[in-house]
């Protein structure tokens, strides 16, 4: 089986596991070069503009087929894996948009439906500096760059209806027991566990469909699955450092006051634009790592 699984990675993961050093600081430098941190803050500040259009787009939608509340506390669990401690801010700005849906008229509904594609657009911008070997040779469709965002929102809208089914499903389970040797044992925990590792399994799926379809060329599921894996497990480790920071150590409401859910939103969102792009370096990276064009510096990314 180890043997089947080295194979489907290719030669390329045995070049790099005898030499992990150098492809980490070949990454390094290359993320650096492409200015991967300020891709990663533009990422973000859209990412702030589209993420409430998004989410009432994709409620109002889903409320014909699911209760609204039962969504509503569905995307507060979703939105702990993306924005963490602040998912209940948002939720709460959004219920009180949706308690006035009715204002909503065509104009409205068009300008967020623009504004919930944002943050698509600007990150297949950015992966297209990450990925320029690709790019020189091949160039993506202007209208199918322009339908991307769209088809991506619409395959959200879909994925949460299944979550939200899923993690009611396992919540029911987990308020049952069963007879074990004469022991009623609450299936609580076991629901609470299954529940985060779906959770992870499809923050994976989420990262390596991105891999997937925003970069330009022909994808590998192969190397986007290695990208999705390596971007999912950085930022596990991060939300929980920043949800222990923010609980224990932050002062930042003393300095931001009625600022500071907008500030905390964008700073979780750039932690996760940072490593979703350092994702996006490794598969560019591990596609190049000892190549004869390997061998070049990383050329730095120059703007104006």
């Amino acid at each position: 089986m180890s043997t089947l699984i080295w194979k489907w990675l290719g030669p390329n993961v045995q070049n790099i596991a005898r030499h992990p050093g150098s492809f980490a600081l070949h990454t390094l430098k290359a993320f650096r070069a492409n200015q991967g941190m300020l891709l990663a803050g533009a990422v973000a500040y859209y990412a702030l503009l589209s993420i409430i259009p998004l989410l009432i787009l994709i409620v109002i939608a889903l409320s014909n087929l699911v209760g609204q509340q039962t969504l509503l506390d569905t995307l507060a669990r979703l939105l702990e894996w993306l924005v963490p401690g602040q998912a209940r801010a948002i939720v709460r700005e959004l219920s009180s948009f949706l308690a006035h849906r009715a204002v909503i008229g065509w104009l409205l509904l068009v300008t967020m439906i623009f504004f919930s594609s944002l943050a698509f657009t600007v990150l297949e911008n950015a992966m297209s500096v990450i990925f320029v070997h690709r790019v020189a040779i091949r160039r993506r469709h202007f209208l199918l760059s322009a339908l991307l965002p769209y088809c991506y929102i619409l395959c959200l809208g879909v994925g949460m209806l299944i979550v939200t089914l899923v993690s009611n499903s396992l919540q029911a389970m987990g308020a049952n027991s069963v007879d074990l040797f004469g022991e009623y044992v609450s299936l609580k925990g076991f629901s609470r566990a299954l529940l985060y590792l779906l959770g992870l399994a499809g923050e994976i799926f989420v990262l390596t469909s991105i891999y997937l379809v925003m970069p330009v060329g022909r994808p590998s599921l192969r190397h986007a699955l290695i990208g999705g894996v390596t971007a999912a497990l950085l930022w596990e480790i991060t939300r929980h450092v920043l949800v222990w920071y923010f609980a224990t150590l932050s002062q930042v409401s003393v300095v931001y006051g009625s600022l500071t859910t907008s500030i905390v939103v964008l700073f979780s969102l750039e932690a996760l634009a940072t490593l979703l792009l350092f994702g996006a370096q490794v598969i560019s990276e591990f596609e190049r790592f000892g190549t004869p064009a390997d061998d070049d510096p990383p050329e730095p990314f120059h703007t104006g």
